[in-house]
C-alpha cells in the first residue's frame, strides 16, 4: 500500500510463495535437489534477498544514491546469517546507505505495528502517548473511549514511568508503544506517577477500534462551527470523515474548522478521498517516481460541502496532512491557520515479506497543485499563529479545550472564518 506518514490509490503488494522461489531458483541455480531448495527457503537470505529486489524495482532514486546495487546484493547474499536477527541488522543497516529515512525495514513486530495504525485497529490497552517536551517524560496524551486504559481510571497527563519492569526514560513513543502493545487477552503492567504519585495498574489488552476523526457542533456568537478533528489518516478515515460532515450539516453547521495539528500522516487514498470531500473541482496533488513519469490526481465533483473551512496545522502535521493543506489552500478553498508543517513531501509503498517483516520503500515525491516542493518548508500557513510554551502546555494539561475558544488556534480560526460567511449563512442566522 502507499503511505504518507512522517516515520506512509492503495497497493497491496503480496510476495508468496511463487516469487520467493524464483529468488531461490535465480541464486542456487538449476540442476539443485529438493532439499537445496528447501534450505534455501528456511534461509534468513530468502527475506534479504526479498528486501533487495522490492527496493531494486521500485525506490525512487534509480542511483541508489550512488551506490552499484546488483554489487550490494552480492555482498549481502555472500555473507553467512546464524539468524534472522542478524539478517535484520544487515538489511537495516544497508537500508541505511540510502540516507532515505523513510525507506526502512520492520521485523514482523514493527510491521504489525504499522499495518494496526494504518487499519485503524489495534491490540493494546488503548492510549495515545507523547515525549512531554518540559519533562521530556512518556507521558498519556488521552486514553481512547472504551478502552482498558480508560476503564482503569488512566487520566491525560499521567506519566508512564515502567512497563513491565522496564523504565521508559530513555525510551521513543514508538518504542514504549510496540512494549505496551500485544497480543488480545494479554497483560501488561504499567507503572504511572500523577501529581508526584506513583501507582501501578495491570491493564489486559483488547482489539480496539482507533478512531480518527472526532467532531462536534459549536457555537461560536453567532456562527455555528462544524469542528473536526483528524489525527491520522486510516483506512477508516474517508468514511468517518464523510459521516462527521453530513452530521454536522445536517445540524446547521455555517462553516467548517479541519484541526490537522499534530496529524502524522498514513494512507494516500484517503487523503485524496478526504481531499474530495472538501473540493469541488481542481488539481489535489501531483507524484513523480524514478522514472519522472507523472501522475496528478484531481477532484471530480464528489465535495460535500461548499461552506467556509480553515484549516488548523502545526509542525506535527505530515505527509498526508500536507497533501490535504495543500490541496485546499492552491485551490484557494480553505484558509490554512498555525505554523509552517512538517515537510515531508515522499510517498512510501509498504510491502510484507515472507516471514512477517516488511519493508517501506520510497517510491515518489509529490508536489502540490501550484507545483510547491514542500520539502523544505512545509506547508506555510494563511494565517500564522505560534503557540507560546505556557499555551501549548495548557492544552497538554487540558485536552478537552482542544478546539474551543480557550485554543488560541483554534480561535483564530473562527475569528477568519467570520470575514467569510457567505450570504445563505447570514440570512440562516
Amino acid at each position: 500500500m502507499k503511505l504518507l506518514n512522517s516515520m506512509s490509490s492503495v497497493r497491496a503488494i503480496l510476495f508468496g510463495g511463487a516469487i520467493a522461489t524464483t529468488f531461490s531458483l535465480s541464486l542456487v541455480g538449476p540442476g539443485v535437489g529438493n532439499a537445496v531448495r528447501a534450505a534455501w527457503q528456511d534461509s534468513p537470505k530468502v527475506v534479504v534477498d526479498q528486501a533487495w529486489q522490492i527496493v531494486n524495482r521500485e525506490y525512487v532514486d534509480p542511483s541508489y544514491n550512488g551506490q552499484d546495487w546488483q554489487e550490494v546484493r552480492r555482498e549481502l547474499l555472500d555473507r553467512s546469517y546464524s539468524s534472522k536477527e542478524q539478517a535484520y541488522t544487515a538489511l537495516r543497516d544497508t537500508l541505511k546507505t540510502l540516507e532515505d529515512p523513510y525507506t526502512r525495514f520492520m521485523d514482523p513486530d514493527q510491521y504489525q505495528a504499522l499495518t494496526n495504525q494504518t487499519s485503524g485497529e489495534l491490540s493494546g490497552v488503548g492510549m495515545r502517548l507523547q515525549i512531554d517536551p518540559d519533562t521530556e517524560v512518556l507521558t498519556v496524551a488521552a486514553p481512547i473511549k472504551n478502552s482498558p486504559a480508560m476503564d482503569a481510571g488512566v487520566e491525560a497527563g499521567d506519566q508512564i514511568l515502567m512497563i513491565d519492569g522496564r523504565a521508559t526514560r530513555n525510551l521513543t513513543v514508538e518504542e514504549s508503544a510496540q512494549l505496551i502493545r500485544g497480543e488480545e487477552g494479554t497483560s501488561v503492567k504499567l507503572k504511572f506517577s500523577r501529581q508526584g504519585r506513583s501507582f501501578d495498574r495491570l491493564l489486559t489488552r483488547a482489539r480496539i477500534e482507533v478512531p480518527s476523526v472526532q467532531f462536534s457542533l459549536q457555537q461560536e456568537g453567532s456562527d455555528r462551527i462544524g469542528y473536526i478533528r483528524l489525527s491520522q489518516f486510516t483506512a477508516h478515515a474517508a468514511e468517518e470523515m464523510e459521516a462527521a460532515i453530513k452530521d454536522l450539516n445536517s445540524q446547521g453547521a455555517d462553516a467548517f474548522v479541519l484541526d490537522l495539528r499534530g496529524n502524522p500522516g498514513g494512507l494516500l487514498y484517503a487523503a485524496v478521498d478526504i481531499s474530495r470531500m472538501w473540493l469541488e473541482s481542481g488539481e489535489i496533488v501531483s507524484t513523480i517516481d524514478r522514472d519522472e513519469k507523472d501522475e496528478h490526481i484531481i477532484a471530480n465533483r464528489t465535495a460535500i460541502t461548499d461552506l467556509p473551512l480553515a484549516v488548523l496545522v502545526d509542525k506535527g502535521s505530515a505527509s498526508s496532512s500536507e497533501i490535504l493543506a495543500g490541496a485546499l489552500q492552491d485551490n484557494k478553498r480553505a484558509t490554512i491557520v498555525g505554523t509552517d508543517t512538517f515537510g515531508k513531501a515522499l510517498v512510501q509503498s509498504l510491502h510484507p515479506l515472507n516471514d512477517g517483516s516488511g519493508i517501506a520503500v520510497t517510491i515518489a515525491h509529490y508536489y502540490t497543485p501550484n507545483g510547491t516542493d514542500i520539502s523544505q518548508t512545509g506547508i506555510v500557513p494563511d494565517v500564522k499563529l505560534q503557540l507560546s510554551e505556557k499555551q501549548q502546555k495548557a492544552l497538554a494539561n487540558n485536552p478537552d479545550d482542544i478546539g474551543t475558544s480557550k485554543d488560541p488556534q483554534y480561535a483564530k480560526a473562527v475569528a477568519q472564518l467570520s470575514k467569510t460567511m457567505s450570504p445563505s449563512a447570514l440570512i440562516r442566522r
